[in-house]
């Protein structure tokens, strides 16, 4: 039986150890936190949103997470298919027309089509898209899911608080899964680099979702996730650098205020939590695999952990077990690969 350790457990490395393990792999999960998903993973939007993303994201992206919509909901069902709905303030209405030109597989709303959708946006927007077939997750309800499936798989070891460094070389493959963390493995590559992402986590009982919400804004955009009892994610911050855990004040504001243009009533939120963390990306934002003699390396995922897992572990799967091989992803110029 073909061994390999998966190094590291946030959505990249559990998926890689789900698809490798149900190929038949022996597999050794070793993560250096005290459990699974306690990096970026942990921090997501947890938008399944292939179609959404085209708005600034290259062809490669939809075709890749478009996977995960059956991963998510058939495979390891956590997500719900509850569609995306895309908004703008009525001085923006440029935004959300340039977003349907960039996008695909919506159907526009009027404000009655809102108001049926989402009643609780009722006479707040007068044009929407929506994009009935994604679907959203509570991303750490899913961390928990995978990791507990392969919790139950015979020919899975899961280690946890271990330094993958101290151990001895693994038999057969490495399946490196650090993002961020294993830039200093990846040298040469073209610029991998952390991306900061904040988020927070608001509770109010006045407001009904049922589905995220993004609101379009050249300078503020924001989405919202509902997470249940009464909980919402708000996010959208990418900045350009690799503090991990520090939330500015500024990011707060500018997230409540875009949440509150949403629906007023977000101003008066709970703040229930606030997070930050640091997402690896290429030059390109594109993802990759890059193989060295017996070690692939899954990194690259930008801000589309749960969108791009999925597939990314499925091909990593088939390049331990048949030796296939993937140009989009793993040696072409990235022009071809985002057009592939």
């Amino acid at each position: 039986m073909t061994r390999a350790r998966v190094i590291g457990a946030g959505v990249a490395g559990l998926c890689a150890a789900w698809e490798l393990a149900r190929a038949g792999v022996e597999i050794e999960l070793v993560e250096a936190a005290a459990t699974a998903g306690a990096g970026c993973s942990r921090y997501a939007g947890g938008m399944i949103a292939p179609w959404c993303e085209l708005e600034s994201a290259e062809p490669l992206i939809a075709r890749l997470g478009a996977e995960a919509l059956d991963f998510w909901t058939r495979d390891i069902p956590v997500a719900t298919i509850a569609g995306s709905l895309v908004v703008a303030p009525p001085r923006e209405s440029a935004e959300l027309t340039d977003f349907a030109r960039r996008t695909q597989h919506f159907s526009k709303l009027d404000a009655d089509g809102i108001a049926a959708l989402e009643p609780d946006l009722a006479g707040r927007f007068d044009r929407a898209l929506y994009f009935a077939q994604e679907a959203h997750l509570d991303p750490r309800q899913a961390l928990d899911a995978l990791d507990a499936r392969l919790a139950g798989l015979p020919n899975v070891l899961r280690r946890f608080g271990v330094d993958a460094d101290t151990l001895p070389a693994a038999p057969d493959w490495t399946i490196d899964c650090r993002g961020f963390a294993a830039r200093g493995a990846l040298l040469g590559l073209p610029g991998l680099r952390g991306v900061k992402g904040e988020m927070l986590l608001l509770r109010s009982d006045e407001i009904r979702l049922s589905r995220p919400v993004r609101m379009l804004h050249p300078r503020r955009p924001a989405y919202i996730v509902p997470r249940g009892d009464g909980l919402f994610m708000i996010g959208a911050t990418m900045i350009e650098n690799e503090e991990r855990a520090r939330v500015t004040a500024r990011s707060i504001v500018e997230l409540v205020n875009s949440a509150f243009v949403v629906h007023p009533a977000f101003a008066e939120a709970e703040i229930v939590e606030t997070g930050s963390d640091v997402r690896p990306a290429f030059i390109d934002n594109l993802p990759r695999l890059t193989r060295r003699g017996r070690t692939l390396y899954i990194n690259g995922l930008y801000r589309h952990g749960f969108l791009l897992a999925p597939a990314l572990a499925t091909r990593a799967a088939q390049i331990v077990c048949d030796g296939a091989n993937f140009p989009e992803l793993m040696d072409a110029h990235s022009g071809e690969r985002a057009f592939a």
